[in-house]
């Protein structure tokens, strides 16, 4: 059975992530298919840099929100950072370590969970 503040987390992070400018956010609704959490987060940065600056900005705003952080890995190199949130993980890539991965073909049979409301749109 899905968590029911799993939308929450997933809420404060995919604007925690929107803030800094993350690109290309996808949430992959996957407690049917795995028992390590209930949902995912993918999104991409184009620089490392950027990467490690939106994996902070996630901590910080979950934390607020009184989301702890299970765990965390890869955050030194910048390249693909796993944030263990328990019911939502998070997957904060940089752009061609993400397309060399392709982890959403490894999870392309579970359902996308709509974030669109949570993410602001810009005119240009």
């Amino acid at each position: 059975m899905k968590s029911s503040n799993v939308n929450d987390m997933l809420a404060v992070a995919v604007q925690a992530a929107d803030s800094k400018r993350a690109e290309d956010l996808v949430a992959l609704d996957i407690h049917e298919m795995s028992i390590i959490a209930d949902d995912y987060l993918i999104l991409s940065a184009p620089t490392e840099r950027q990467v490690i600056a939106i994996a902070d900005e996630i901590i910080d705003k979950m934390a607020e929100a009184g989301f702890n952080l299970a765990n965390q890995e890869g955050r030194s190199e910048g390249q693909w950072v796993l944030l263990d949130f328990g019911d939502l993980i998070v997957h904060v890539f940089k752009t061609e370590t993400r397309e060399f991965y392709q982890l959403e073909k490894s999870w392309q049979a579970a359902p996308e969970v709509e974030i669109d409301q949570w993410i602001i749109k810009e005119d240009f």
